[in-house]
């Protein structure tokens, strides 16, 4: 008798266990599948028409830590000659420029085999507006329209607030009237 009532409650006890396994394995594989999107995604819920996004490397995103960024100006974003940049900061980018520690260069983006360097100083007149919203290079040659990639290297010390700030990018060329042209727009992350 105690081993009939032993293997009733065992046979059940397997059933439940078995069941529960098959269940919960078959759960999972008709469950539908995510993946994570990788940190180089970016998506707007509703991006402006004509947003260009720009490439662009800075050193550290910690705030109050001394940063290095090269805003990247690539040869397939540039339609033409470039005589004057301007570059819009947001005005809540609270970090003290200054135009000692900004420069342009001809420069060689790295990657997994080699580190982002100046290959090439260009000489430019920088200047900074009171509110620290604009900076304009105007370069002694005008930037031509070629392969080759420019950078606007700037050394400054992060904001204290975290966030998002969008610097956009305007190129002016010569001529009877002179037209400024939107390159894009740099995504510069603070944490």
């Amino acid at each position: 008798m105690f081993k009939k009532k032993f293997f009733s409650t065992f046979k059940k006890g397997f059933f439940i266990g078995f069941s529960s396994f098959l269940l919960g394995s078959g759960a999972s594989i008709l469950a539908p599948q995510s993946s994570a999107s990788p940190g180089f995604f970016e998506y707007q819920w509703d991006p402006e028409p004509g947003y260009k996004r720009l490439n662009y490397y800075q050193s550290s995103s910690e705030r109050n830590e001394r940063s290095t960024y090269y805003f990247f100006l690539k040869g397939k974003e540039r339609k033409e000659d470039i005589e004057k940049l301007t570059i819009a900061v947001p005005d809540y980018f609270e970090a003290k420029i200054k135009t000692k520690k900004l420069s342009l260069c001809k420069v060689k983006i790295g990657g997994y085999s080699g580190r982002t360097r100046c290959l090439e100083n260009i000489p430019s007149l920088i200047e900074i507006n009171e509110k620290q919203t604009t900076i304009e290079i105007l370069p002694e040659k005008p930037i031509p329209q070629n392969k080759d990639n420019y950078a606007l290297v700037m050394k400054i010390f992060n904001p204290r607030n975290r966030g998002m700030f969008q610097f956009s990018a305007l190129s002016q060329k010569s001529g009877d009237i002179p037209i400024s042209t939107y390159l894009g727009t740099w995504n510069i992350d603070i944490q």
